[in-house]
This record gives C-alpha cells, structure tokens and sequence, in this order.
C-alpha cells in the first residue's frame, strides 16, 4: 500500500509538471519535476520490488531530470534563449533567484547529491515516543537535540546549544533504530537523513569522500537536520596503518564534515547507532557529545513491551500473568520479546491446523464486530461437550471464532525462544559506558 501511494504520488507530480511545462510555467514545472523524481528515488530505494521495476522508473527518473536541467538553465539565463517557442511564466525571477545557490553547482555535484536525496525518510514511519518502552534519558537527550531547539529556538541562543552528535550503543534489538524512527516521526519541520555505508561507498577513486561531503553540504541545505547513521562502525572504525587508504580517507573526510575548519554544523544533529562501540574511532568518538548506552529493558520496561506487542489480538492473559512473563524474560532485548510475543500469538493459528474437532460458540462475526453470530466454530478436544469431528478444511472462512492466546501459549513460546545477548558483549558495554557513556 506504502509503495504504491509514494509511486502514485510520484506520477502524479511529473504529470502536473508536463501540464505546466506545456502551458509555459517553467518555474513551476521545474518544481514539481524535482519534487516527482524526490519521490521517485524514495521509493527506488526503500519498496520497489524487482530490478526491472527499479530501472524503469531509474529510466524515467533520468528523462525528467534532464528536461528539469534544461528548465533549469533558461529560467538562468532569462528570456534569451527561449527552450522551444514559448516564453517562461512570471515567476522568472523569483524562482531564478531561489534556485541560484544550485545553479552555480558542477554537473558532477549535482549528480552525487540526486544519488543522496534517496536518503532522505519522506514517508514517516509513525513511531511515536510513547510507543518506545522505557529509555527516558535517551529520550531525553534527543528532545534536547531535536525537538526543543524547534520549538523552543529562543532558549538556545548564546552559549546554550544543542548537541551536534549523539551516538546510541547497546546490545542489539534493545531499540535504538526504533528510537531513529520516532525521531524522524516526531521531528516534523527536521529533515531526516537514513543513510547507510552503501549509500557511501563507492567503487569510483575519490567518490566515497565527494559523497561524505555533500552528504553534509545537502543536510546544510534543508536544515533543521538529522543524518542517521545505523552501525556507524562500518564506517568508522579505528584508524590504523595497515587500512586500506581510500577507507582512512572516508573517515577523514566525516571527522572534518563534523568538526572541522570552515564547516558549519548549526542546525545538524548527527544520531549514529552501533552495537560494538569499542572499535570506533578516538576522534569520532569525541565527535558525539552524547554516548548514551541503550540497555537491555528493565522488568517494568519488558511489561509495556509484552502489551504493546499483544495489541487488539485476542486474550486471556491477565496483568498478573503479563508480570510473571516480565519477570521470566530477564536478559532479554526488545527485539527477543517481540518474537516470543509473535511466537505465542501464532499458536491459535496452529490449534486451528492440528484440530480434529469443533464446537459451536456465540461471539462477534469475523468480518463485522458488530454483529453476534450463534453458530461460530472454535477448535477443541474431542471429549468437549457439543464436539463435531471436522477439520479447518470444512470450517466456512466466515464461521472461524478465533482462540484466544492464552498463558499457556506464551509459555510454551517462551521455552522455545532463547535471548540473543551474551553476557561477554554486555561485560564490553559495561566497561564502556563507565569509561565515556552514560545510562540510557
């Protein structure tokens, strides 16, 4: 549903841009040409499916860039070269002089920045702070970052201002891609950069770096900004002088990006995410002001967590029951929660296989809550009183009750599923986040 809505929208702005372009409003064609191929690029990289899906709209992307070019240069060059027969609408100057920072830009520039602009998060991801269990300093310190200097741009004048990097270490599946996303949810007037090495790496001598530093230099341009940067590590490990000299200078390139002489960093947060922070770089190190250490979830922390996964799925289990789970789940991240409750939530499914027999109960129909039906069917052992042998096979598809999780369910899920952290990585992260962390 996402990929077709970011593709329609797609099409439907290079289709008003062709109407302008015919009725002579360049300016405005020129627009809504940069804005279609924006949405385009968004959904190359984040839903299309298929190579050849990917290249056809790459194809269309490259036909309306290069007519967005020519706009580009007559509108430049005002009425002196007309494009074809017409002449450009009245928006002429104005919009010359908001497009005249890029114009004076280098084909090559250019060309690097539209391979970066798929970087940026259009569509939000609908994750919001209260859908993130526990980590109120690390919520904290992101507001401070990003939401107050916003909302609040007052109070950060003078010596108060906000934080140029915050980097989130913890064990893997404890949330700090998920706090990424709510902050991209909740920043609304930011734009919000997910990038990853593959968006800056190159096989091209020189290009990687050229990447890094418009990487920063769009950022600057659609201030307020976030870059994100999932496992940093990739990219910013130690230096050391056996490394190959294309990676060292990648990592030169993003120490001078983000503290460096003549580089202005007001109105950039850069958020990175690594599980290993022990091999990054000194220098990138002392780049993120804030270390914040992401922990495996506390027992109050796991309580949310099990009824935000449970959600509207029908079941029996108490709060009582959702404590003792919590309690059972010590050393557990977020992420190997979220399977047991998955795990758990698929056994009324694999009751409904396995049954041999099935009764007749009262409930609300499956297609409309509303309605009470009387002649629904629900799986159950053969010595149940009412008990028909049949299988799901026989079971009308609208005549399905379905069975509740139950506590049972979740146990028997729990002894199946084992947690992904070992105790030698949370030793490492301790030791860490007492020598340059704190607690998240």
């Amino acid at each position: 549903m996402a990929s077709s809505t970011t593709l329609q929208k797609a099409i439907d702005l290079v289709t008003k841009a062709t109407e302008e372009d015919r009725n002579k409003n360049y300016a405005e064609a020129l627009r809504l040409y940069e804005h279609g191929v924006e949405h385009f690029l968004h959904a190359i990289k984040y839903e299309a499916q298929g190579e050849k899906a990917k290249d056809s709209i790459r194809a269309k992307c490259l036909q309306y860039l290069d007519r967005a070019e020519k706009l580009k240069e007559y509108l430049k060059k005002g009425r002196k070269k007309p494009i074809k027969e017409g002449e450009s609408g009245n928006k002429d100057d104005k919009d010359k002089k908001s497009d005249s920072d890029s114009d004076g830009e280098d084909p090559e520039k250019k060309k690097l920045q539209n391979k970066l602009e798929g970087a940026i998060v259009i569509e939000k991801p609908k994750v919001k702070w209260s859908d993130v269990a526990g980590l109120d300093a690390a919520k904290e310190a992101l507001k401070e970052a990003v939401i107050l200097p916003i909302k609040f741009p007052h109070l950060f004048t003078g010596k108060r201002i906000p934080w140029k990097g915050i980097l989130l270490f913890g064990p893997p599946g404890t949330g700090k891609s998920y706090l990424a996303k709510a902050v991209a949810t909740e920043a609304n007037n930011s734009t919000f950069f997910s990038v990853s090495s593959s968006d800056l790496m190159s096989k091209w001598l020189g290009e990687s770096e050229k990447l890094v530093k418009n990487l920063f230099e769009l950022a600057r341009q659609h201030k307020p900004s976030i870059i994100f940067i999932d496992e940093i590590d990739s990219m910013c490990s130690t230096r050391s002088d056996n490394e190959n000299d294309s990676v060292r200078r990648i990592k030169t390139e993003f120490l001078v990006q983000m503290q460096g002489v003549g580089n202005d960093t007001d109105g950039i947060l850069v958020l990175g995410a690594t599980n290993i922070p022990w091999v990054l770089d000194s220098a990138i190190r002392r780049r993120f002001e804030k270390r914040i250490y992401i922990p495996l979830p506390e027992a109050h922390a796991r309580l949310v967590m099990f009824k935000i996964h449970l959600g509207n799925t029908t079941h029996t289990l108490t709060e009582q029951d959702l404590k003792v789970l919590a309690g059972k789940t010590d050393g557990y991240s977020g992420a190997d929660i979220s399977i047991v409750v998955r795990d758990a939530l698929m056994e009324p499914v694999r009751k409904v296989q396995t049954a041999t027999h099935f009764k007749r109960v009262t409930g609300p129909s499956p297609t409309d809550k509303e309605t009470i039906c009387d002649d629904l069917l629900l799986p159950c052992s053969p010595g149940d009183e009412g008990a028909t042998e049949m299988s799901w096979m026989d079971v009308p598809s609208d005549k399905l009750y379905e069975p509740p999780v139950t506590m049972r369910d979740m146990l028997k899920s729990l002894s199946r599923t084992k947690p992904t952290v070992n105790e030698e990585d949370l030793i490492k992260l301790r030791k860490f986040t007492e020598d340059f962390g704190q607690e998240g």
